[in-house]
């Protein structure tokens, strides 16, 4: 199933757009959660991956699908990405729709290399196979054409996703993104030239494989994208944490809900952390992590489109 479908698919099935960010930090795991494995660098990535699919565990028949954060795991080296392997495997098992965040970058044979890691297959003893098994990856655009089309190329033959960065939520991000060039700012160009790399590319759902990426700390300027990239799944992050609420969101969707997948990451996967919810679920943390997915479902339902997704 070409990938734009696969997802609408999913996030009917769940009447919700919401994607849960596994961002593990070793730091803030669950008190005493560190001490169940050994203190060396294999220890810290085991516990990395007995948590990730932990959460997994809580939020797979909730949510149509998890984000991982590559330098997370990558931070600590092979033994590292060996948990983040293990993780995603473990969450393409829970039906789970999987996107790989590592804003990959670079051009020609190199971005085809990227592309063949984490979307498509490598030559191995005669054959092919897959390295990892993400259905959806995030590309830096900044090198232009040569930088995102191998991506496409890839994804559209492994009927894969590609999400672009197009107006991001970090709080420098106008530094470039904002600069007018030819009488817009650098981010609307970005917008045009993605509506380009989608073309031909459009499920039968009308959403495309090639989705933007744009942060929910920008409300007018996700009116004006939806507008602009009409078929273009947005991946929004910026929701909870970074300060942005789900009326912030509402200009995402189409007028069925759709359109847009809505992360969260340390607002759900530390929830434990928060006050009300340590009063309530105490050693419980798994209880903390799932009462904040059904919080930002209920959330999304009652002030941005999504709410339409549920069955009536």
């Amino acid at each position: 199933m070409d990938f734009a479908d696969h997802l609408i698919q999913a996030v009917r099935q769940r009447e919700n757009p919401v994607l849960v960010g596994i961002d593990p930090r070793p730091e803030e795991l669950p008190a005493g959660f560190l001490d169940r494995f050994p203190g060396d660098r294999p220890g810290v990535a085991a516990a990395l991956r007995t948590f990730g699919c932990d959460v997994i565990d809580v939020v797979a028949t909730l949510v149509p699908a998890v984000k991982f954060q590559s330098a997370f795991y990558e931070a600590y080296g092979p033994e590292g990405l060996a948990a983040l392997h293990a993780t995603v495997e473990y969450a393409k098992q829970k039906d789970l729709i999987v996107i790989f965040d590592g804003k990959r970058n670079d051009i020609g044979s190199t971005a085809e290399a990227y592309a063949r890691a984490y979307l498509g297959k490598v030559p191995v003893g005669g054959a092919f196979e897959p390295s990892w098994h993400a259905d959806a990856m995030t590309v830096n655009p900044y090198l232009g054409t040569d930088g995102v089309l191998p991506f496409v190329k890839i994804a559209a033959r492994e009927q894969k996703g590609v999400f672009v960065l197009v107006k991001t939520s970090n709080m420098s991000a106008g530094e470039f993104q904002d600069l007018i060039a030819n009488g817009r700012p650098i981010y609307r160009h970005v917008a045009a030239k993605l509506m380009n790399w989608a073309t031909g590319h459009q499920g039968q759902s009308g959403y495309n494989l090639v989705g933007a990426v744009i942060g929910a700390t920008y409300p007018r300027e996700i009116e004006e994208l939806r507008a602009a990239l009409p078929g273009i799944l947005f991946l929004i992050p910026g929701y909870g944490t970074q300060g942005a609420s789900s009326r912030d969101i509402a200009g995402a969707f189409d007028e069925n809900g759709l359109g847009a997948l809505i992360n969260n990451s340390r607002g759900i996967t530390f929830a434990y952390e928060r006050p009300p919810h340590r009063a309530r679920f105490a050693d419980h943390w798994q209880g903390a992590v799932e009462q904040a997915v059904r919080d930002m479902i209920e959330d999304l339902a009652a002030n941005t489109p999504a709410g339409r997704l549920r069955v009536r």
